[in-house]
């Protein structure tokens, strides 16, 4: 099943995405959350005519950095031995066709294509072997870093939580697999810069999350993201970049500079 946050009249809301009615894809709309309790309404629009948001807006989005060993390499170091977990704000997230925003601070800001685990249930202290139960879905996510400041400042807060700097979408898909090598690219105005499977992940979702919960507490709609393959590269104004993960379609931003 796949979730939508859409732009209503009224406010965010959430659907369904159905390719079952009639020839077109269309989006149902429910009452309620992914997380809880929801029912679908009779209220049907096309996919292609709804503004489509990112698909949470959680409390807090963990990260984990130098998770695939060619990235790892890449960056000039080497896989750690227990997975490295860092924050980004909640303010950094966007969805699908917002803009990204290169800030004034930054002359080298690049791109990490993503797959994210969405949290359905409060996770603490939770077993592997039960970390499939606390989880909601997956959904497309863009680690965008300021790469200067990343090494300037020898810590990565600054560099990871500029606004902007989460697109997630396009959608919350409950059927993907991370265990069964999902596809992870990232492109960028169509030419291919990372190309990566979570077959490849050095520590993958279920003992993330189970390592995760052991000293956070994971609320529903938490945002974990798994790390990032090898091909990292610069973003300037103009570009257009997408996350396109098998299962979860296409996660694509523009790219511009600050006016402010």
């Amino acid at each position: 099943m796949r979730f939508v946050r859409v732009l209503r009249p009224d406010g965010p809301a959430y659907g369904i995405v159905r390719d079952d009615v009639g020839e077109q894809t269309m989006v149902q709309l429910i009452d309620g959350v992914p997380f809880g309790d929801w029912s679908e309404t009779e209220q049907v629009a096309p996919l292609d005519s709804v503004r489509l948001l990112a698909p949470v807006i959680p409390t807090k989005i963990l990260c984990i950095g130098k998770n695939y060993a060619d990235h790892a390499t890449e960056m000039g170091g080497e896989v750690p031995s227990e997975p490295l977990v860092f924050l980004k704000p909640p303010t950094a997230v966007i969805g699908p066709d917002d803009p990204i925003v290169l800030p004034a601070l930054s002359q080298d800001v690049q791109h990490e294509a993503e797959l994210a685990v969405v949290i359905g249930g409060l996770a603490r202290k939770v077993p592997i072997d039960q970390a499939g139960l606390h989880i909601a879905g997956y959904t497309g996510a863009n680690d965008v870093t300021a790469r200067d400041l990343q090494r300037r400042d020898n810590q990565w807060t600054r560099a990871k939580g500029f606004d902007t700097f989460c697109p997630l979408g396009p959608w919350l898909d409950t059927d993907v697999d991370p265990t069964q090598g999902v596809r992870v690219q990232g492109r960028v105005n169509g030419d291919p810069r990372q190309d990566g499977s979570t077959a490849d992940l050095t520590f993958g979702v279920a003992e993330l999350v189970s390592f995760c919960s052991q000293f956070m507490t994971l609320l529903p709609g938490d945002v974990l993201l798994t790390g990032t393959p090898a091909g990292v590269g610069p973003l300037v104004h103009g570009d257009r970049v997408e996350v396109d993960i098998d299962g979860l379609g296409v996660l694509a931003n523009p790219v511009q500079a600050d006016t402010d």
